[in-house]
């Protein structure tokens, strides 16, 4: 496995685990988190941090089921699903355990010499997670 890859791995194992003093490591102020679907952009490990420990709250369960992966030098592209359980009153649904299961690209672009992630996007469906949502 290429060493880029070995890198994506790494992270989003911490990333998953909620592993913030490990996260914190792969971040520096010119980091950039962005969730582009829904239109959300963090810059810094600072904000990048705060803002994964409010989405991260109360979460049970966390993972990112890959599917595919390649890379082309430092960008590495993570096709798969993200499953999450935990409290549905972030998710409009107080009182109760929510479950959601949706498909996701994840593209990092990787500075492998400092171990570091320059930037991190995601492209998840919504669409998808709405319609388990309104189930549940």
């Amino acid at each position: 496995m290429p060493i880029e890859q070995q890198l994506a791995m790494k992270y989003m194992q911490a990333l998953t685990s909620h592993n913030y003093n490990k996260l914190a490591q792969f971040y520096d102020r010119e980091t950039v988190f962005f969730d582009r679907t829904a239109g959300r952009k963090y810059t810094g490990g600072t904000h990048i941090l705060d803002f994964l420990r409010r989405a991260h709250k109360g979460v049970m369960e966390y993972r990112f089921n890959l599917e595919h992966m390649y890379n082309s030098g430092s960008l590495v592209v993570m096709i798969g699903s993200y499953y999450l359980k935990g409290p549905g009153e972030q998710f409009g649904k107080p009182g109760k355990i929510i479950e959601i299961a949706v498909s996701g690209v994840t593209c990092l672009e990787l500075d492998t010499s400092k171990g570091r992630v320059k930037e991190h996007i995601d492209l998840i469906d919504y669409q998808t997670m709405a319609d388990q949502l309104a189930l549940q």
